[in-house]
């Protein structure tokens, strides 16, 4: 049990480190060191746009797990990177980061219609939920039918939340980045962009991910008869302990 544990923590990505490596350090980079007395402003997005991409990879050798996710992020960044070396309209940033939540909107809704639905990556996940519990009591209660068509219910609200952060994507970059790409305020643009799309475009996001995420765990409670806090992961080893603590104290 705890080797299973383990394993699970090691598989976590970890959120401070990806804020790092993916936002903080490019954005200081493109801020600090685009003058022609540092980088230049060619180089310092070059650079920049490294980190990511260095960090994804890493990513990967360590959690052994290919994020459809990650692998358009690795995607978006070496378009930035191609905008500003083939010195392309400011345009196209906008398009680009109109594209990226797109295509993964479009790769959800499909997806549904298979075997292998793209929302157990986002939250039907044994990362969240006790999923072999939950599917034990579905087969139990004979509630499976039901249940495909609340997971299909719940991708469709997951894959609207991509759509809302491509709206999102496209007008404020639009907004934002209108200088020639082979200038330095170009890539001020950028780090400006990049440093305030957690607050206008990833919140909104996550904003229907909860909803999607609530209405998946109200359906699963309603089905299995279950409480919120015991289709979580954990859950059941949690009690166990408590039991086996209050039994130790009532020996002693």
């Amino acid at each position: 049990m705890q080797m299973q544990v383990d394993q699970k923590v090691k598989k976590k990505e970890n959120p401070l480190w990806s804020l790092v490596f993916n936002i903080v350090i490019p954005v200081l980079i493109l801020l600090k060191l685009s003058d022609d007395e540092y980088l230049g402003d060619l180089y310092a997005m070059l650079i920049a746009l490294a980190f990511p991409i260095g960090y994804s990879i890493y990513d990967f050798k360590v959690r052994k797990e290919v994020s459809i996710i990650a692998v358009l992020g690795i995607i978006n960044v070496a378009l930035t990177g191609g905008v500003k070396l083939l010195n392309l309209p400011p345009e196209y940033i906008a398009i680009k980061e109109a594209m990226v939540p797109f295509v993964i909107a479009v790769l959800i809704f499909f997806s549904t219609f298979t075997k292998y639905p793209l929302v157990n990556k986002f939250i039907y996940n044994d990362m969240i939920m006790d999923i072999n519990k939950i599917e034990s009591k579905l087969e139990e209660t004979n509630h499976q039918v039901a249940f495909k068509k609340l997971l299909k219910n719940t991708s469709f609200i997951v894959a609207g939340s991509f759509l809302v952060s491509m709206i999102l994507n496209y007008v404020i970059a639009k907004a934002i980045v209108v200088s020639p790409a082979n200038t330095k305020d170009f890539n001020d643009e950028i780090a400006y962009l990049q440093s305030i799309s957690f607050v206008a475009i990833a919140l909104p996001s996550m904003a229907f991910m909860v909803v999607g995420l609530w209405y998946l765990t109200k359906g699963i409670t309603r089905l299995t008869g279950y409480e919120f806090q015991e289709i979580l992961v954990g859950y059941d080893e949690e009690m166990e302990k408590k039991k086996a603590e209050e039994e130790n104290n009532l020996n002693d």
